[in-house]
C-alpha cells in the first residue's frame, strides 16, 4: 500500500463503514412517505418510564424510533432528561403540557425547555375560565361540556401563551382529543380554534386517531390548513359505526390492526408542512415494545 500507512487505511476504511452503516440506518429511520426520523409520544410508555427511565429510552432506541416527544419528566431534571436522551440515541424535540399546568408554571417550562433543547411546546389539555361548568364529579375538565365561550378563552389563552414561548425560540402549539370536532350553533370546535389562533403564534399538532373518532377526516384538515398544522400524531382504534368520545373511546390497535388507513392521510400530508410525526399507543393488549415494533414497523413499509 504506497502512500498511505495501514493505520491510517484501516481509520479510513473503518470511518467509511461507519458512514455507509449510518445511511443505511438513516434510510430504515425514515422509510416512510414524510422522509421523518420515526417518533414517539412518550405517554405510549408512561408506565414504563417511572420504574426505568433510561432503560426504556433505550429499548425504543433499540426499535428504531429517533426522536420523542415526552408527557411528564418524572422528576428528572433537563440535564438527565438530555443526558439520557444522549445515551439512547434519542432526540427530544417537544412536550405536552396541560393549560393548567401551563399558565401558572410557564417560565420555568421554558427554561426547562430550553435547557432541553426543545422545539415544541405543546398545549395537550385546554383550560376553562373563570364561571365555566365544564367540570366532571371528579373535578377534572369534561371537554363535551365546553361551550363556544369557553373553547374561544382559550384560542385568545393560545395566542398570549404563544407570544411568551416563541419569544423563548420555541414554538407553541396545540393538541387535539375529540371533543374538537363537536359542531356546536352550527360551528365546529376546531374550526373555531383555526380561526381565532394567530399562525404566526399557534401551530397545531393534528391528533388523527383522536380527529376520526370525533368523526372529522384528517385528509380534510392537511388539505383545507397545509400550513397550520405542522405535526402528527399516528394511533389506531377499532371503530364503532358511530363518532367516540373523550370519556368513552374506542379500543385501542396497533397500527395496522385497527379500523384506520394511513394510506390517504400520510398522501394529504405531503403536501402539507409536517415537521414530525409522533407514533401514540393509548393501550396495550400484549408487552408494550412487542406493539410498539408492529407500529414501527408498520410506518417504516407504508406506501401511499
Amino acid at each position: 500500500m504506497t502512500g498511505i500507512s495501514r493505520r491510517n487505511f484501516l481509520k479510513t476504511a473503518s470511518a467509511s463503514a461507519a458512514v455507509a452503516a449510518a445511511c443505511i440506518d438513516a434510510s430504515w429511520l425514515m422509510a416512510n412517505p414524510l422522509g421523518l426520523p420515526l417518533g414517539l409520544q412518550l405517554y405510549s410508555v408512561r408506565d414504563l418510564l417511572p420504574n426505568d427511565y433510561e432503560g426504556t429510552l433505550k429499548q425504543l432506541s433499540a426499535i428504531g424510533y429517533r426522536e420523542v416527544e415526552a408527557a411528564g419528566f418524572f422528576g428528572h431534571s433537563a440535564a438527565d432528561v438530555k443526558s439520557a436522551m444522549e445515551q439512547a440515541g434519542l432526540h427530544c424535540v417537544s412536550a405536552h403540557y396541560s393549560y393548567v399546568d401551563l399558565m401558572p408554571k410557564l417560565d420555568e417550562i421554558l427554561q426547562f425547555g430550553k435547557a432541553l433543547g426543545l422545539g415544541y411546546i405543546i398545549c395537550a389539555a385546554p383550560g376553562l375560565p373563570a364561571g365555566s361548568h365544564a367540570t366532571s364529579a371528579d373535578g377534572k375538565i369534561n371537554r363535551d361540556a365546553m361551550t363556544l365561550d369557553d373553547w374561544r378563552w382559550n384560542a385568545e389563552q393560545f395566542n398570549k401563551i404563544g407570544e411568551r414561548v416563541n419569544a423563548a425560540g420555541i414554538k407553541f402549539g396545540y393538541h387535539n382529543h375529540t371533543g374538537e370536532f363537536r359542531a356546536l350553533n352550527g360551528v365546529v370546535i376546531y374550526d373555531e380554534l383555526l380561526r381565532l389562533t394567530d399562525p404566526a403564534k399557534v401551530t397545531m399538532e393534528l391528533d388523527c386517531g383522536w380527529m376520526i373518532v370525533g368523526g372529522k377526516n384528517p385528509v380534510d384538515y392537511l388539505t383545507r390548513y397545509p400550513t397550520r398544522i405542522s405535526m402528527l400524531h399516528v394511533k389506531d382504534f377499532k371503530l364503532a359505526s358511530a363518532p367516540g368520545s373523550d370519556a368513552a373511546p374506542p379500543p385501542s390497535a396497533e397500527l395496522g390492526r385497527g379500523s384506520i388507513d394511513y394510506r390517504p392521510i400520510y398522501k394529504a400530508a405531503e403536501k402539507a408542512h409536517i415537521t414530525h410525526a409522533f407514533i401514540e399507543q393509548e393501550q396495550y393488549d400484549m408487552p408494550p415494545m412487542d406493539a410498539l415494533k408492529i407500529d414501527a414497523d408498520y410506518i417504516k413499509a407504508l406506501k401511499v
